[in-house]
């Protein structure tokens, strides 16, 4: 099915509209929480809506800071406190495959204009209307011509064995998770067929609002 056929069908769906939150965890400590609208869920996974500026709760760190650069025992052991921001970045459909250890994101600049793909690897777990999210610092990124890259491999390497990230094996088990998405890459099978590339969220779902302040901030 094209992308344009799929896209007129987003939003009709049992569920679809729904909010949902996007909890990122970086080494068990919560990065940011950002409401998402559900565009499709089926048995082989979902698919959710980012809409640039969209209000949500970050973690507040000194200035210029990033928490993947701060050593889990150099931070508070309850978590850093949630502070409220917009969403800096474009919007994205993120498709959530069952079962599976990545997410493919579409990301979508000025005036909905498709950029290319984002692989990034992690792990989920559904509770209720939260979609909590373990990053595992290797991504994948991928230009519309379908040329990838790996982006933080001496990222990944450096916190391989730390108890807070993954072991040695997790790691390997990680690397062979993105080269299945490097496969489905390489055969332009979906989701890098050309299908939900000219996706449009249907005009009347509005930017969710902030809601009320993570309970955790650690998981």
């Amino acid at each position: 099915m094209t992308g344009a056929a799929r896209g007129m069908e987003a939003g009709s769906g049992a569920g679809a509209g729904q909010i949902l939150r996007w909890n990122l965890f970086i080494g068990g400590h919560l990065s940011y929480s950002v409401p998402v609208r559900l565009v499709e869920r089926t048995h082989e996974g979902q698919l959710v809506w980012l809409e640039t500026g969209t209000p949500m709760w970050r973690t507040g760190l000194p200035r210029g800071a990033h928490l993947r650069d701060i050593a889990p025992e150099d931070r508070p052991a309850q978590g850093y406190p949630a502070k409220a921001g917009r969403w800096p970045m474009g919007s994205a459909l993120i498709h959530q495959p069952a079962g599976a250890g990545h997410a493919v994101l579409w990301l979508f600049g000025r005036r909905r204009k498709f950029r290319g793909w984002y692989v990034n690897l992690e792990h989920r777990t559904h509770r209720g209307e939260d979609i909590d999210v373990a990053d595992h610092e290797l991504d994948i990124t991928v230009t519309p011509e379908r040329s990838r890259r790996w982006k933080d491999e001496r990222s990944f390497a450096q916190k391989t064995g730390h108890p807070a990230y993954w072991s040695a094996r997790e790691a390997s088990e990680i690397r062979a998770e993105g080269e299945r998405v490097v496969r489905l890459i390489e055969a332009r099978a979906f989701p890098f067929d050309g299908s939900w590339c000219d996706f449009k969220p249907p005009s009347h779902w509005e930017t969710p609002a902030r809601g009320p302040a993570p309970l955790r901030t650690v998981l």
